[in-house]
């Protein structure tokens, strides 16, 4: 059976889309990576005083900095990164429904060519 030129697009507009899903999904677990090693970081830092010695890494390089400079860049990093997952959730959200619709619309469509179904 020939698929019509309209459902063939519409199919590869639905690949286009679960490659655009599969991105989106990755790039929230990348973000959630960063948010728990972010994380981290600053739990290492509440357990030590402000006398204590802290480094970063810049390139391949640790530079000695401010604790307390050092407290507030991760907790904006850790912010900033919040914000950002945030965001692409509701991408991924968007992305997924209209994943659902486009799936409908394409079985919908497939099966008024199949007299049979």
């Amino acid at each position: 059976m020939e698929i019509p030129e309209n459902i063939q697009h519409q199919l590869n507009q639905f690949q286009q889309l679960q490659q655009q899903a599969q991105a989106v999904t990755m790039q929230v677990q990348n973000v959630e990576v960063q948010i728990q090693e972010t994380q981290k970081a600053l739990e290492e830092l509440n357990k030590t005083d402000d006398s204590t010695e802290v480094f970063k890494q810049a390139g391949t390089l640790l530079i000695k900095v401010d604790y307390n400079q050092a407290v507030s860049e991760m907790e904006d990093k850790l912010e900033t990164l919040e914000l950002r997952k945030q965001t692409m959730a509701r991408q991924e959200e968007r992305v997924m429904k209209k994943l659902e619709e486009m799936q409908s619309s394409i079985q919908s469509a497939m099966q008024g060519l199949n007299p049979d179904a």
